[in-house]
């Protein structure tokens, strides 16, 4: 099937490392298939896959071009409905047996992920299922060259740090969007270093797990001030953010 797109989900659908494993994480959904909520749907690829196996679907998309693109791929199938509508302002009147969220970004800083489920999970079943669960969020201590948040795509950048698992998200329970932790790193490199390095890893379901694709979830570097590191060096660094509200949030400091 071709699919209509905005220059941006183009890119989306053009990365098949994060379609197939979507893909695999629907086609291997065994619960109840009455109805599926696909919150933020673009320009409905998931709602696609989620149209062979469920009775009914709900694809919310806030963008009224994105949202035409999805009605116009969708229009063929008689158990999908396409709302133009920010997913925070919709009226859901159903419970889901499966909410599909595709809204990720780095540790989920700058995209409505968090949001949108604490919105929408109260209309999931009690047995009901969330596409992807969670997220696992690891950190590094480097030396970078631009002084700026940046994600990692053609950036030149140094380890000077041992890798440290600073976060785990479970996405089927209520998520709190203000990030304020202390993160310990160990030094296992001489050096300067000016930044940390986030990588964040989604698990789609109990047996699927993604670690970043070009188009889901890029590492994510943020500038420091300068450190003169030795190996062995211990290096505390407060880290803060908050989710869906953008990278201009972040704040990392000695």
């Amino acid at each position: 099937m071709k699919f209509q797109t905005t220059p941006y989900h183009f890119d989306l659908v053009k990365d098949n490392s994060r379609l197939s494993v979507f893909r695999e994480a629907i086609k291997d959904y065994s619960g109840n298939m009455g109805l599926a909520y696909d919150l933020g749907c673009g320009s409905g690829i998931l709602s696609y896959f989620l149209a062979w196996k469920f009775d009914e679907i709900i694809a919310i998309e806030i963008d009224s071009k994105t949202s035409r693109c999805a009605f116009n791929n969708l229009k063929d199938f008689d158990n999908v409905r396409v709302i133009n509508k920010d997913v925070l302002e919709y009226d859901f009147s159903k419970k889901a047996d499966l909410i599909v969220c595709e809204m990720l970004d780095t540790a989920l800083i700058d995209e409505g992920e968090v949001q949108a489920l604490n919105h929408a999970r109260k209309y999931l079943k009690k047995d009901g299922k969330i596409i992807p669960k969670a997220i696992f969020n690891t950190a590094e201590l480097v030396s970078m060259q631009r002084d700026y948040i940046h994600w990692d795509e053609d950036a030149k950048y140094e380890t000077l740090s041992y890798t440290i698992n600073y976060s785990n998200i479970d996405l089927t329970e209520y998520v709190d969007p203000d990030f304020n932790k202390t993160l310990e790193f160990k030094v296992n490199k001489d050096g300067i270093a000016n930044g940390i390095k986030i990588t964040t890893y989604t698990l789609l379901t109990d047996d699927i797990i993604c670690g970043p694709t070009p188009m889901l979830n890029p590492p994510l570097l943020i500038p420091i001030d300068e450190i003169p590191v030795k190996c062995n060096d211990l290096i505390n660094l407060k880290l803060r953010y908050i989710m869906g509200e953008g990278i201009e949030t972040i704040e990392a400091e000695r």
